[in-house]
């Protein structure tokens, strides 16, 4: 294998210069048939590139992040760790954590015989409704890469790929494939462009994915002067450029624009399509030895690191990886306010009332492609309570409201046959009776022998793989059936959405017909239908019932997937109560508590790939739930889980709030850390909470506000996030930065050094720990440029470091600068600018919270292009 892949190359292509010496590219181009190499251009199903074995080339393995290795399935995958969600992360401001979190999932995606993780994604978050904003570590460009760097050098270390994506200017869900980004060059480049900038130039990553989108008006996978000009030529970039899912939409332009993979497979673009293209003289041999050599530039990597190729995919579960979870759920959280010193808490609390809809679930992370199974999972209610115990306090819940979007999964409360959890789901080919998916099966009637079955844990089962393929046809009719044993008695709701025609059944009676004209959804990437939920009287707890769900997907297949998919189910249910009613009880135990911790937010179904969110507001009744409570008990200690902002109307009768993200396995012990002071939280928010959504920069510019041109302007330009709040002196709800500790921090003494004439100088002060706990302060280093020629944003983070300091201790902080922190882009002579005068270097809390001032100059402009 090693002499084939010699086909890496030094001087076939200018954008090539990895270190390849004495290897002859030409003569081992050579030794591959055209044909050959076109199938190297595109993905062998799935989760895996092309092999040629008759080349001695093995097929990559790839997976999805960002916050864990899912591995190579959707449906029954093995369980992999949950990392915080990106939001989270981004809220520690830890560069040596960051690069914990990817060498720990370096290991796991080694564990999973994964050569490439599709991760990290430094979207820059626009708005606060992205619908996958919680994968993006922040609205900051600096603090977006350079968290993102410290991930990637963590990541590759352990010779794992990472996949910096989506390039570029992917910023919503709403008609992602097709909707063209209108952003002018200046905010392209210092906003949006700026993060994957940082993290090439700092952790060079092997792999960088285009985004769905257009940019301009054109597609960004065959966007020659993003792809070519911009990324390869003036930046340097080296490795190899693959396409979102689905995210090619040409065959000789993406070639000639630079698109090296075409994922996943079967080919739609490629293949065929290429070899007529290449008969037509569109694209050029040569075109195509480009695009090869850079797969094979990948795959040098892949077989350097030692993994194997189609090997066998395992999990990690040890005390180290788990002490790692929790130090991390820890970190990704935000202490927002501690008006009356409620937090920490501590002995003398001896009731302790937890509410809400997020409590008792762990929402470890948002949905979409983040989405995996955990290899275990800790509720806030299940780590609150032993951190309980530990101080003699009692310990009391209920719901208070509900907040989803989709009802719970009914995970929890389903078990096979032999009492082991989950259920078993069965495949025929064709309908076992003829009465098979009707309303009214006959039940009585033994059914044929299925041709594939296999158990599977949970009720989300999104069947694009995991299935027997030589065994199932994708016109398949199934059966999902458990035992489902409430642990509540009364009415419940029970729900479902599917990809295909069926009906839920439970004790043979019909609950929910999906198989009479069902509307389509927007559940399995908008491939489902509408979710439908029916009343069920008379449950009791403990009892065994029998639920069965029939499916066709006979007819969602003939619609024509943009992939492989055998259809989906996804059933959900809980006890039935009225919203009122669920009201006064959750206000009975708050009355009778010393401490309500109450726990509320959104989850993984409004935070999601493929939808972004229509307003900022708290699910349900949350809202009402908060108020009432904060009236009722004065000692309320408020935990929003969300990945992005929401609004708080409550806000200021909380006098302690707590930001938690999506804080993966370890949330409810990380959580209960914070709150019960065993760690003192050190969070900054990596991202700012408006007051409304009308005071985004992005409103009404979002969303669906371009649909009928297929355009959405950017009209906000560079004052994106903190920069938007401040030059229009919108005072925020929270502000960029914004993080409390259980100590105080002071600073003094900053000084800076003389700028150098390439732009370099350094700033340092001190920090002293002046209160009595052990902690650590997020110092943060703000440039601005009062006399630019053009205008720019009031200040901007150029810098940030973390102090750790015991009480009474000082230590000082020295932070080095370069160009960066001076330029802005000049769009009309299209280079960078560093801009001769006085600038202004501010350090502090957070954005709004500067504790010290102090001038540089720098004597001459000086302009550049590239890193």
């Amino acid at each position: 294998m090693v002499k084939n892949l010699a086909l890496l190359k030094g001087s076939l292509d200018p954008d090539t210069t990895m270190a390849t010496a004495g290897i002859d590219i030409d003569a081992n181009l050579a030794r591959l048939t055209l044909l050959q190499k076109i199938k190297l251009l595109t993905g062998l199903g799935w989760w895996h590139t092309e092999p040629v074995p008759e080349a001695g080339i093995p097929s990559m393995r790839f997976s999805d992040g960002p916050n864990g290795v899912r591995g190579t399935r959707f449906f029954n995958g093995v369980p992999a760790s949950c990392f915080p969600a990106s939001t989270g992360l981004g809220s520690s401001f830890d560069i040596e954590l960051a690069r914990k979190v990817g060498e720990a999932l370096g290991e796991e995606a080694r564990a999973k015989s994964t050569h490439v993780l599709l991760a990290p994604t430094v979207n820059t978050q626009r708005s606060p409704l992205g619908g996958r904003g919680f994968e993006s570590f922040s609205e900051d460009p600096h603090l977006n890469g350079t968290i993102a760097s410290a991930y990637i050098n963590g990541l590759q270390s352990k010779g794992v790929s990472a996949t910096i994506k989506h390039f570029v200017a992917n910023d919503q869900e709403f008609e992602r494939f097709s909707l063209s980004s209108e952003v002018s060059e200046r905010a392209l480049r210092e906003i949006y462009l700026k993060p994957f900038q940082i993290a090439i130039k700092n952790s060079n990553p092997w792999a960088v994915m285009s985004a769905y989108n257009r940019v301009n008006g054109l597609h960004v996978s065959e966007n020659k002067r993003l792809l070519d000009d911009i990324l390869r030529r003036e930046w340097g970039f080296k490795g190899m450029i693959m396409s979102d899912w689905i995210g090619v939409y040409s065959t000789s332009e993406s070639i000639k624009a630079g698109l090296d993979l075409e994922m996943p497979g079967p080919s739609v673009m490629r293949g065929r399509a290429l070899e007529r293209a290449l008969v037509g003289k569109k694209v050029s041999l040569q075109d195509i030895d480009y695009r090869v050599t850079k797969v094979l530039d990948l795959l040098k990597h892949a077989e350097a690191s030692g993994i194997p190729f189609d090997g066998p995919e395992g999990s990690i579960d040890t005390p180290e990886l788990r002490k790692l979870l929790r130090r991390a759920a820890a970190d990704a959280i935000v202490l927002l306010k501690n008006d009356k010193s409620l937090l920490p808490l501590s002995n003398p609390v001896k009731k302790i009332a937890i509410i809400g809809p997020n409590a008792k679930q762990a929402m470890t992370s948002g949905g979409g492609s983040a989405r995996l199974l955990e290899t275990y999972s800790v509720s806030p209610l299940e780590g609150i309570t032993v951190a309980a115990k530990e101080v003699n306090a009692e310990v009391k819940y209920a719901l208070g409201a509900t907040s989803h979007k989709y009802l719970p999964l009914l995970d929890p409360y389903i078990f096979q046959a032999d009492g082991k959890p989950g259920a078993l789901i069965e495949f025929w080919n064709e309908p076992p009776s003829s009465d098979y998916t009707s309303t009214a099966p006959d039940f009585g009637k033994p059914l044929q022998p299925a041709v594939w079955s296999t158990p599977t844990l949970g009720s989300n089962c999104f069947l694009m793989d995991g299935i027997d393929e030589t065994k199932v046809n994708m016109d398949c009719f199934i059966r999902y059936s458990a035992k489902f044993i409430p642990d509540e008695s009364g009415d419940w709701e029970i729900g479902m959405n599917i990809a295909g025609r069926g009906n839920l059944f439970i004790n043979q009676k019909l609950v929910i017909d999906l198989s009479t004209d069902p509307v389509q959804g927007q559940a399995f990437f908008g491939l489902g239908t509408v979710d439908i939920r029916r009343i069920v009287k008379g449950f009791k707890a403990g009892e065994e019932y029998d639920l069965e769900i029939r499916v066709s997907s006979a007819e969602f297949a003939s619609r024509g997937s943009p992939f492989l998919c055998w259809g989906g189910i996804r059933a959900g249910g809980i006890r039935d109560v009225d919203g009122e009613s669920a009201i006064q009880e959750a206000l009975q135990i708050a009355k009778e508590a010393d401490v309500v911790i109450l726990v509320v937010g959104l989850n993984h179904d409004w935070e999601t790939e493929g939808n972004d969110r229509a307003d900022m507001s708290l699910p349900g009744l949350t809202n009402k739930l908060v108020s009432e409570v904060l009236e009722t008990n004065t000692n309320t200690v408020v935990v929003n889980q969300s990945g992005t902002p929401v609004e708080m109307p409550w806000i200021n009768e909380a006098h302690t709030l707590v930001q938690a993200f999506y804080g993966g396995n370890e949330l409810g012990n990380g959580l209960a850390d914070v709150l019960f002071g065993k760690t003192n939280p050190s969070g900054k928010l990596p991202l700012t909470f408006p007051v409304r959504l009308e005071d985004n920069p992005t409103y009404p510019s979002f969303g669906d506000q371009g649909q009928e041109l297929n355009k959405i302007y950017y009209n906000e330009g560079i004052f994106v996030g903190y920069r938007g709040y401040e030059i229009k002196k919108l005072a925020p709800s929270f502000a960029f930065g914004h993080g409390l500790s259980y100590s105080q921090f002071k600073y003094e003494d900053l000084t800076t050094t003389e700028i150098s004439p390439a732009g370099e100088f350094s700033v340092s002060f001190k920090v002293t720990n002046a209160g009595q706990v052990e902690g650590r302060e997020v110092a943060q280093v703000y440039i601005s440029d009062p006399k630019s020629s053009l205008p720019r944003a009031v200040k901007e983070l150029k810098g940030f470091t973390k102090v750790h300091l015991k009480p009474a201790e000082t230590k000082t902080a020295t932070i080095a600068l370069d160009r960066e922190a001076l330029s802005f882009y000049d769009d009309q002579n299209m280079n960078w600018v560093a801009e001769s005068g006085i600038f202004l270097v501010q350090v502090g809390a957070s954005s709004e919270d500067i504790r010290l001032k102090a001038k540089v100059e720098l004597k001459e402009t000086f302009t550049w292009t590239g890193l």
